[in-house]
């Protein structure tokens, strides 16, 4: 007897979670349903697909082999069940999208309305992380990185990119004075980046040359913990224009050292790990946020 596509998914989907009760859940099917669909598909090829003790289960060498097919197995139809909806002009699943906090709120977040406007068909789930993530482990679809990309077996696109800046709230300036030269940010209480270092060297023409490595007094993982830490007033910080844009506009924070500053601009790419052509879901997301972004950057 062949295996059944449910029998593939819920092998995937006992992987994917964890155990049978988080696979369950995630199915809408009860514990008893996903372990007997397990059973039944190990009966029928003859072997065990995995090790259960009472705290948790893994696969058998069999069973990585075969799961590694059936997720092909599944891809293919999922691709061909998309390329239905794409003829119908509405493409159609859920996409899982990752990116740096203060990308998804201040770039993401304010596009996505016009984005499910035009997709209503598309359900998306936005997750956050300001670490680089495996994208296969986390069952992300797509992922969008700011910066140099390192070496890597991943595919990627590049969407634009956005001027860095060097800047301070106005109270902060009242307070310690306005920076004439790069040299005079010796005195000033620098925030920067606990990683990647690349980070901590400013786009400044100095006299040492382009480009100023900085001595943190605050330092955070995070772009918008620092923008939140330069808005209260606690010193000076080096960030995108994508997450400054309204500050700038409003005069909450002000770029200072500007006749001194080098147009550096950090490129953002959408990275994926697919080897086939991509879903029409995750084409069509990336197209939108191409031109939106061009826009944004100016």
């Amino acid at each position: 007897m062949k295996s059944s596509l449910d029998e593939l998914a819920v092998l995937a989907a006992i992987v994917d979670a964890g155990s049978i009760s988080a696979a369950a859940e995630h199915l809408g099917q009860t514990v008893s349903a996903v372990s007997r669909s397990l059973s039944r598909l190990e009966q029928k090829l003859g072997t065990t697909l995995m090790r259960r003790s009472t705290r948790r289960l893994e696969l058998t060498e069999e069973g990585q082999f075969f799961l590694a097919r059936a997720r092909s197995v599944l891809a293919a139809v999922e691709d061909a069940e998309e390329q239905l909806a794409l003829r119908r002009d509405q493409p159609a699943g859920r996409l899982r999208v990752n990116a740096a906090s203060p990308f998804m709120l201040h770039v993401l977040v304010p596009l996505i309305g016009g984005f499910r406007e035009r997709y209503p068909q598309i359900e998306l789930e936005l997750n956050s992380s300001d670490q680089i993530i495996d994208l296969l482990e986390q069952r992300t679809d797509v992922a969008l990185r700011i910066g140099t990309l390192a070496d890597s077996t991943l595919h990627a696109r590049p969407l634009g990119s956005f001027r860095l800046r060097v800047l301070a709230s106005p109270a902060y300036l009242a307070a310690q004075g306005r920076p004439t030269k790069v040299e005079a940010l010796a005195k000033h209480s620098l925030l920067g980046f606990t990683a990647p270092e690349s980070l901590n060297t400013w786009p400044l023409r100095w006299s040492g040359g382009e480009g100023y490595p900085i001595e943190a007094a605050v330092s955070a993982s995070s772009g918008e913990t620092l923008r939140q830490l330069a808005l209260a007033g606690q010193g000076v910080v080096a960030l995108s224009d994508f997450m400054t844009a309204r500050d700038r506009a409003d005069g909450t924070l002000v770029q200072v050292l500007a006749t001194h500053t080098v147009d550096t601009r950090q490129p953002v790419h959408a990275v994926y790990y697919r080897n086939t052509a991509l879903a029409s879901r995750i084409t069509c997301f990336l197209d939108y946020l191409a031109v939106e972004m061009a826009a944004l950057a100016g």
